[in-house]
Formats: C-alpha cells, structure tokens, sequence
C-alpha cells in the first residue's frame, strides 16, 4: 500500500515523503508538534470563526514552511510524522498553493 506526503507549492517546487520510513508519533505529541510550529510560524487560521482543525494546522505549517523548510530533511520528517499521526491517514496531499488537502 503507497503511504505518503506529497507537498505541492507550485510546479517547481513539490516534495513527496515515503511516510514508510518516517518515525512513528503518537496523535497527542504530533497535535503538539503541529500547535509550536503553527505558533512559533506565526500562522493565521484558515477559518474566519478562528477554530482551527488538524488539517487547517498541517496546511498553514506546510505553507508558511515553504520549500525551504522542505528543504531541511529533519524537519520535513518531524512535519511528516506529525501530519500522519494527527490525520490518521498514509496517504496526504498538500497543495499549499491553493490551501487544500487531500487524502
């Protein structure tokens, strides 16, 4: 079964992640993980209502990452883990470009 991270910024720039490899993070750590960065980022909500979901915060840390942060093998492992465990799902599609997911 494929299970991987695929990060689209635009046609150039697109990461993939065999999740495979990729260390195991218990849901309640990856929430966490994904809570710092959304903050030490400085992200804005996708929402107007300011509620914020696990999918919203994988888009927004993924976006304000950009490709440089993908760049940095160590942490696009620790983004990989995170989203995985938060989302519960192999197989993850960020198309930061257009702020969407899928699964």
């Amino acid at each position: 079964m494929q299970s991987e991270l695929k990060v689209k910024f635009n046609a150039r720039d697109e990461f993939v992640l065999p999740l495979e490899h990729v260390p195991q993070m218990d849901s309640h750590a990856a929430r966490q993980w994904l809570d710092g960065e959304f903050t030490r980022m400085e992200c804005e909500p996708i929402r107007g209502s300011g509620k914020v979901l696990n999918a919203d915060k994988v888009v927004r840390v993924a976006q304000a990452a950009g490709p440089s942060g993908f760049a940095n093998a160590d942490w696009a492992q620790s983004f990989a883990s995170a989203a995985r465990a938060a989302l519960a799902k192999d197989v993850i599609v960020i198309d930061a470009e257009n702020t969407a997911i899928s699964f």
